[in-house]
């Protein structure tokens, strides 16, 4: 199977021109047109002998959009088909500092977090760095020419840090002034506490934002909701979260998905202080998304506030999260699951 264009960074792109005879800067005009999502024929500043010959041996690798859902606070939500049938969502939120996308890294999911749609299906395969930067690409192009997209988050299907590799390619990629050239302060990661590879990142020299899904403040409460808390412990996870704050100097963002019930007492505002407590973070609180076929119980919104309010109280750094396309199945895989239920996924 044929590499394509999208696939290549800069220095990589640059070689293989010189190994078919052409010069290396027509890498910057190749990726030029990736990043605007231009078909191969409208590469206008090539030869047609050159057109020719990247359609034979590379084509662009562009994702199919095969469903767009449009909220009425402008957030999008889009299904993206690859060359092999396997469906991701990613979404595009635009807010008063910039634009955002949030990308999906795996079709599906080996997590298996209780609150997730994603993994209902478990884990089919990896993304490539390039099937990633397909969809940052297809989002940016339909927002108009120029770029678009001022910041990347990591936190659509499947768990970044279980793609290592070609996460980390694509984001070298996005942030290659030759492309996309998002800033990387601009791109967020968000995990569920994989404990060697929040080290291994630390040493990256990257210094984007690294999110934990962290959901409960003991590993008991933890395991009832999330099955990695079998292996990773909060104690090991913080551990490794204050490593990389020390290695990149950035703050880290506490993800809870607050359910009704469950992890909202005064008890549970507690222990997160104690947990907590010395670490240069801020606890970002999500509303849990009752999407179909989980059994968890979403909270209404002034509860959720008022957990906010005793972590305020405890001297954590909180705020809640705002909601967004919440009309149009906002949670990630939920679209994913509607089109699979109709068409089947052939990965």
């Amino acid at each position: 199977m044929k590499r394509p264009l999208i696939d290549y960074t800069y220095s990589e792109l640059k070689d293989e021109l010189r190994h078919i005879g052409e010069k290396s800067f027509r890498a910057k005009q190749i990726l030029k047109w990736i990043s605007e999502q231009k078909p191969i024929e409208e590469m206008t500043d090539l030869s047609k002998v050159l057109r020719s010959q990247l359609r034979k041996e590379y084509g662009e690798g562009y994702a199919e959009s095969c469903r767009v859902l449009s909220a009425a606070d402008g957030t999008k939500k889009y299904l993206f088909r690859y060359l092999d049938g396997s469906t991701v969502e990613s979404v595009f939120m635009p807010k008063n500092y910039g634009n955002t996308i949030c990308v999906s890294t795996q079709v599906g999911c080996r997590m298996g977090c209780a609150f997730c749609a994603s993994c209902r299906d478990g884990l089919k395969r990896n993304l490539t760095a390039g099937e990633i930067l397909a969809q940052v690409i297809a989002v940016n192009a339909e927002q108009g020419p120029g770029r678009n997209i001022d910041h990347i988050v990591l936190m659509g299907m499947g768990e970044p840090l279980d793609n290592y590799d070609h996460v980390v390619r694509f984001i070298r990629m996005v942030n290659e002034p030759e492309g996309m050239g998002i800033g990387l302060r601009g791109i967020s990661l968000s995990t569920c506490g994989l404990t060697d590879e929040i080290k291994k990142l630390s040493e990256e020299g990257l210094g984007i934002t690294l999110s934990i899904s962290l959901h409960a403040a003991s590993d008991e409460k933890r395991l009832k909701i999330m099955p990695t808390a079998q292996k990773y412990k909060i104690a090991e996870i913080l551990d490794a979260a204050r490593t990389y704050f020390l290695k990149t100097g950035r703050r880290i963002i506490i993800e809870y998905v607050v359910i009704d019930g469950f992890n909202d007492t005064k008890n549970d505002a507690r222990m997160l202080k104690e947990i907590l407590t010395g670490m240069n973070c801020h606890v970002n609180l999500i509303p849990l998304n009752g999407n179909d076929g989980i059994t968890l119980k979403a909270p209404c919104r002034r509860k959720v506030y008022a957990f906010c309010n005793m972590l305020e109280k405890e001297g954590l750094s909180a705020t809640v999260r705002k909601s967004m396309g919440s009309d149009i199945a906002g949670a990630c895989g939920q679209l994913r699951q509607q089109y699979v239920g109709k068409n089947g996924d052939r990965t």
